[in-house]
């Protein structure tokens, strides 16, 4: 386990030079561009006024004053479009913890990068938790098929295997990553009424005790 381990951390570490930035656009015509940007506006500001209800394929095309046709082309469905929207965000979380100050980027210990990133998790789906639900849920496996989940794996498994060689860092890294999906977030926040604190000391619970059970 201890080789097979140095093997995965090894193979984390080069992920976020191997993988580009989730939301990257390759470059386009100009009025390609411009529907883009009219298709996303439109789709922030139905989300805004409606909620993820509001987030209408038809909706969205007629707010925007293209074919919906142009939109399923564009970004395949809701969640695509879902997605899109959360581009940005996922862009700047994505490099605060490549090359961000610490403890959420370089520089600070595995265990405390480890923290950071579940808590800058958590503060992410304090806003955004309603539209990584549509991204999250289209379909079944449809949050371990993006490249934003394959990077935050690939992240975490490297930091497990640099703090816990001996471990299966594999598993752990989707293990800490199961609490942070936005189903389970919002159910806490509706049903249970937590405090996003508070969701931030359970996941650190989470984190001491499977740290000590493996050292």
């Amino acid at each position: 386990m201890r080789e097979v381990n140095r093997n995965l951390f090894r193979y984390a570490r080069s992920v976020g030079s191997q993988l580009p930035l989730v939301g990257a656009v390759p470059a386009e015509r100009a009025d390609a561009a411009r529907n883009r940007e009219k298709i996303l506006k439109a789709a922030a500001q139905l989300m805004a006024e409606h909620g993820p209800e509001g987030l209408a394929m038809d909706d969205v095309a007629a707010l925007a004053g293209v074919g919906v046709g142009t939109i399923y082309r564009r970004f395949g469905d809701r969640a695509g479009l879902a997605q899109a929207l959360l581009d940005r965000a996922e862009q700047r979380f994505q490099a605060g913890f490549l090359h961000g100050p610490p403890p959420l980027g370089p520089g600070a210990p595995a265990d405390q990068r480890l923290r950071a990133f579940l808590h800058a998790y958590v503060d992410r789906l304090t806003d955004e938790a309603p539209l990584l639900l549509i991204a999250e849920t289209n379909t079944p496996m449809a949050r371990f098929t993006n490249g934003a989940y394959a990077l935050h794996h690939a992240h975490l498994m490297g930091l497990i295997a640099e703090l816990r060689p001996d471990a299966d860092a594999v598993y752990l890294a989707d293990a800490l990553l199961a609490p942070l999906a936005a189903a389970v977030f919002l159910h806490q926040r509706a049903g249970h009424r937590m405090h996003p604190e508070r969701i931030k000391a359970g996941i650190d619970g989470l984190l001491i005790g499977q740290l000590d059970r493996l050292s």
